[in-house]
């Protein structure tokens, strides 16, 4: 929140009464799910849980997993099964007329990958997702097939958080932050033409060592400047 004012945000909430809510706070707030491809999906909405509503099935089979109790499986019911529309990232940002995208962020409950698969036209210099190791949801693709996706647009992984409790010795779920793979051309090209942002971004999230380590291979203008800087985190 620190760095709000900083972007134009983009809200999307495919639930017609929580994106209402959105209205009355944000400029652009999507109140259609994304998606693949344009078409319609059933979404599952959990509403003593809203926040972990999903285009996937809750499955009760892996709750465990997830340290959760037997007593709170209550939270992770289904109570109501709709179809909504959905479209894809491109198609979405093309008719408000969003031409670039700096920083993307997916928390959508293993809809990540085919949220990303209907992105073609865009390239975030910072990307922030929920991966799932061990889902708690039916069906969502495996966390390897995410990876491999976003390491063929480009992308490395520079940051990764275990979220929540679990019983595993990994975490069953993470928030994922990747960056163009600046040991290749397309993701080089990428920072070179959006230097100063990149710089921005990777201050704002405190990843200067890695920031300084880029700069000085890249050769980018800021590199002497940012040599000097000692604190993580950008004020």
């Amino acid at each position: 929140k620190r760095y709000e004012k900083f972007f134009e945000i983009i809200m999307v909430e495919p639930i017609k009464e929580e994106a209402k809510k959105l209205k009355k706070k944000f400029k652009y707030v999507i109140d259609k799910g994304l998606w693949s491809s344009n078409k319609k999906k059933s979404i599952y909405i959990l509403k003593n849980r809203l926040g972990s509503s999903s285009m996937y099935e809750p499955n009760p089979s892996s709750f465990e997993i997830h340290s959760i109790k037997e007593k709170d499986y209550n939270s992770y019911e289904v109570t109501k099964k709709t179809e909504i529309d959905c479209e894809t990232l491109d198609h979405t940002l093309h008719k408000i007329n969003v031409k670039i995208i700096d920083y993307l962020k997916l928390d959508t409950q293993g809809a990540e990958l085919e949220i990303l698969k209907g992105m073609k036209n865009y390239k975030p210099l910072v990307i922030k997702l929920e991966a799932h190791i061990f889902s708690m949801y039916k069906e969502v693709p495996a966390w390897s097939e995410l990876m491999d996706h976003l390491n063929k647009l480009g992308y490395m992984v520079c940051d990764w958080k275990g979220i929540g409790s679990h019983a595993t010795r990994i975490p069953a779920e993470m928030d994922i932050v990747f960056i163009p793979n600046f040991k290749k051309e397309d993701g080089i090209n990428l920072i070179n033409r959006n230097e100063n942002k990149f710089i921005s971004l990777m201050l704002m999230f405190g990843y200067l060592d890695l920031l300084k380590i880029i700069a000085r291979e890249l050769k980018l203008k800021s590199y002497e400047n940012l040599d000097n800087y000692k604190d993580r985190f950008f004020f």
